[in-house]
């Protein structure tokens, strides 16, 4: 039984790029404005490749990888089937109490998840079970310790982006200071030089800080997922009734899974009640 699915589009980020993006155009626009004024491939080139050298200073290249694939988080949504990912381990539970728990063998070679592979496993094995808690939530903690390093990531984009256009804003003043005989020349240059300000600005709060705290939601998320595996597991091996189990995971359960199963209960009710009648 299968309790992942594949990657979408996470609609919230396209979403409020194009919203905060599309107000500050807008807003040029109605203050008569006009976007050519903001279009500065030089202030671009400037932001952007001073930013990422100086991320690239101060982060371990291994980490700056792990960012850089860390980016498809803010991007798309890897879809986690909860209820169906419960309704797996309260099947493993109910075969365990069975035929016990080395009868979950085959199961624990051929389970998708890796670390739902890895916990059975050791649970088949016979693992003590406070050495297998601990080793599992090591690795709980290692994974959400990676996640927090490639937030870390976009964070410091955000901190050295501003100041980075600030760099870039003095840089064409000093090539308007070159030339103050014709004050409109002046005018004009003064103007295209705070471009560079507008883009480090904008970088760091519509992309690169949003970026750190939506690797963060998908971190936290999959660590109450992997903590649910475990617990779930750790259920097994304790034999709690199965029904015990599901209550016990359920807690784990996202809001809107647990409205569908609030709505689900009485349905079935219903029904067993129509098919006595």
């Amino acid at each position: 039984m299968a309790s992942k699915s594949g990657s979408k589009p996470d609609i919230a980020t396209f979403g409020g790029l194009v919203l905060g993006i599309g107000g500050i155009v807008l807003g040029l626009i109605l203050e008569g404005g006009n976007v050519k004024e903001i279009m500065a491939p030089t202030a671009l080139l400037i932001v952007l490749g001073g930013t990422i050298g100086a991320v690239m200073v101060t982060t371990p290249m291994h980490v700056l990888m792990g960012a850089m694939r860390a980016m498809t988080k803010v991007f798309f949504e890897k879809g986690q089937n909860t209820a169906s990912l419960i309704d797996q381990i309260v099947e493993y539970s109910t075969k365990a109490r069975k035929n016990g728990i080395v009868s979950l063998e085959q199961a624990a070679t051929e389970a998708q998840d890796p670390f739902l592979r890895k916990a059975l496993n050791l649970a088949v094995d016979g693992t003590d079970l406070q050495e297998l808690r601990k080793m599992m939530e090591l690795e709980i903690e290692l994974e959400e310790h990676h996640s927090e390093s490639e937030a870390k990531v976009f964070e410091g984009a955000g901190g050295y982006c501003p100041t980075i256009g600030i760099i870039g804003a003095v840089l064409g003043l000093i090539q308007v200071m070159k030339d103050l005989a014709d004050i409109e020349k002046v005018g004009h240059g003064i103007a295209t030089a705070f471009v560079a300000t507008i883009y480090g600005v904008a970088f760091a709060n519509l992309f690169f800080i949003p970026a750190a705290g939506k690797i963060k939601a998908r971190a936290a998320q999959k660590a109450r997922t992997l903590e649910l595996i475990l617990e779930g597991v750790v259920g097994i091996v304790e034999g709690l009734n199965p029904k015990l189990i599901r209550t016990k995971l359920e807690a784990y359960a996202p809001p809107k899974d647990a409205k569908g199963k609030a709505a689900a209960a009485p349905a079935k009710s219903a029904a067993k009640v129509a098919a006595e009648a």
